[in-house]
């Protein structure tokens, strides 16, 4: 945490006495800490505590006693944005991208990973309207330090109550690890999302897949300095890290052009995205109008990507491919690694509750062609992200 300048948001929660003790661990871990408060925050704990303990003003508003502070300027100078706690509220304004504060107008112009540590009653956090909230501003690319963390998973406390400090202290401090510039000088390319192949102009074959997952690889290879291209397929989710450079397809036909363009010159593919195996023989020019008569679709192969690359690879490129099953997982994954000639597969199962397509969450198993084998917990997609990427630049040969 040395040296990492970290904005710490808090919002008007009774759990805002607690952010005191979080930013005195970011302070003695050597971080640099700017606290932003919303007004109500200040009603449950002073803002001269915080600052004593930050030594740094607190700030609250964008215009004060005739200071400016420059919301854009702070979204450039953080490191990382944490908001414990974040209320109900709060979740929602940024969910709706309002920023009618200063803490919501920092996070609107932040170029920095940006996590929340939700805090509010269980009827609160169980309403339909905050599920839909988190789970817009975790499509958006932020982070959730769920309760359950670390040592919360003890029970003791329900869900709804924010983390406590040291869980999200160690979250950060992780998180954080990973944000280095260990891939600097790296072009990885990364496929994520569905395709759409077409039946007429209306129709189209297609899957549940969001591109959260492939995503998620993207932004956080580009926090750790990589160059992404991004391949994605249709889907109205986008990366948040600018490093990112999105090519946007809708078939499996273009994505596997695409694809095979820029591998020559990529150090590491991974392999997200979920590519219909079959188009429809025909495209039919207009609508294909209902009838009495049954319907016969004939369907051709698509071209196979994962195998095309595995073919092309050379020694100094690394090739990682996504397996989802229902049965026989791990046989099927396996298979995969061995004839399409990957490097790592990353295995999830559709049978395992918060795994697979529209989840913000998965579980995964991670398999390598020298014999290794890594298996997860049920984690954020974020998270998992982190992971599969700490298994890719195990096996990267040496710059």
């Amino acid at each position: 945490m040395k040296g990492k300048k970290i904005i710490l948001g808090i919002t008007g929660s009774i759990a805002a006495y607690k952010s005191a003790l979080l930013t005195r661990l970011l302070i003695k871990a050597g971080a640099e800490v700017q606290v932003v408060m919303t007004r109500t925050a200040t009603d449950f704990i002073s803002p001269l505590t915080l600052a004593t303990l930050s030594q740094k003003e607190v700030l609250t508003q964008i215009h004060d006693h005739g200071a400016w502070h420059s919301h854009v300027a702070l979204g450039l100078w953080a490191d990382a944005m944490v908001i414990a706690p974040a209320t109900a509220h709060t979740l929602a304004r940024m969910a709706h991208g309002l920023c009618d504060d200063l803490l919501t107008a920092i996070y609107l112009s932040a170029r920095c990973p940006v996590w929340v540590a939700p805090a509010m009653d269980l009827d609160m956090w169980q309403h339909p309207a905050t599920r839909r909230n988190l789970s817009t501003l975790q499509a958006d690319g932020v982070g959730l330090i769920p309760v359950g963390t670390g040592a919360l998973a003890s029970g003791l406390h329900g869900p709804g109550r924010m983390a406590e400090p040291q869980q999200i202290f160690a979250f950060l401090e992780q998180a954080l690890h990973h944000s280095s510039q260990s891939l600097n000088g790296r072009y990885v390319l990364v496929t994520a999302g569905p395709t759409y192949e077409p039946l007429d102009p209306v129709r189209f074959i297609g899957n549940r897949a969001t591109g959260k997952m492939g995503i998620s690889l993207a932004d956080e290879l580009a926090r750790r300095g990589a160059r992404v291209q991004l391949i994605l397929g249709p889907t109205h989710l986008r990366p948040t890290h600018p490093n990112v450079v999105v090519n946007t397809v809708q078939t499996a036909e273009e994505m596997y052009r695409t694809a095979v363009a820029h591998f020559p010159k990529a150090d590491a593919a991974i392999l997200a995205a979920a590519v219909a195996d079959y188009r429809p023989a025909q495209i039919a020019d207009q609508k294909i109008k209902k009838t009495d008569q049954a319907l016969e679709l004939r369907l051709v192969r698509t071209p196979d990507i994962a195998a095309t690359l595995g073919k092309r690879k050379t020694d100094k490129q690394i090739l990682v491919g996504f397996a989802l099953e229902t049965h026989d997982e791990q046989q099927h994954a396996l298979k995969k690694l061995r004839s399409k000639n990957l490097d790592m597969i990353v295995l999830n199962s559709l049978r395992e509750k918060g795994a697979g397509f529209a989840h913000d969450t998965n579980k995964i198993t991670i398999f390598t062609k020298e014999g290794q084998t890594h298996a997860f917990p049920l984690k954020p997609k974020t998270e998992v992200a982190r992971d599969i990427v700490d298994v890719l630049e195990s096996l990267l040969p040496h710059a």
